[in-house]
């Protein structure tokens, strides 16, 4: 049985949960995974120096492995969201995936920096919390900058979107890359 997994990776802002939202909706059979959850959990446990989970070895590991149990426990195919800036760290996990059998379709999403701005700029992680609103969208456009130095060899790494488009165009896309059949 082959297991399939797509991660849909971008700028903070770039559209990754809505996508992964409507690929669930199209795609009833697939798990939603956010690997944020696993790094949320561990800064619970341990210092994460920085506030980036990510460069926990732990974090990319368990990542795997949750993975790897999902497909196991329930043989259904995996939808994940998370902005990787580090492609050493994809490629870490993906390979780690792809190494247990696990079919990997990587996605990354492209949209232009005034856009990603405005969608940062747009809404409210912390509402009542004027403050820590404003440090998590400092600490997105930081991550966006990281992102798009890094884009173009994370995108060798994957497929990449044009996510300027309705999200039905590009979970139509999506769909067809991750399953081979066409949906509209």
């Amino acid at each position: 049985m082959t297991h399939r997994m797509v991660w849909v990776n971008g700028a903070f802002g770039s559209g990754k949960t809505t996508l992964v939202g409507e690929l669930s909706r199209r795609w009833p059979e697939a798990l939603v995974y956010d690997p944020e959850s696993t790094g949320y959990l561990l800064r619970e446990i341990v210092p994460v120096t920085g506030g980036n989970f990510q460069h926990l070895p732990l974090w990319r590991r368990q990542v795997v492995s949750l993975t790897l149990g999902l497909f196991e426990e329930y043989g259904r195919p995996v939808l994940s969201a998370q902005t990787l800036v580090d492609a050493a760290y994809a490629r870490e996990i993906f390979g780690a995936l792809r190494t247990a059998g696990v079919d990997v379709l990587h996605v990354c999403l492209r949209v232009p920096p005034a856009e990603l701005g405005r969608r940062i700029d747009g809404r409210s992680v912390a509402p009542g919390d004027p403050a820590r609103d404003a440090e998590i969208r400092r600490w997105c456009r930081e991550q966006n900058v990281a992102w798009t130095a890094a884009a173009d060899e994370l995108r060798a790494e994957g497929v990449h979107l044009d996510a300027g488009r309705p999200v039905a165009e590009l979970a139509d896309e999506v769909l067809a890359l991750a399953t081979g059949v066409a949906t509209s």
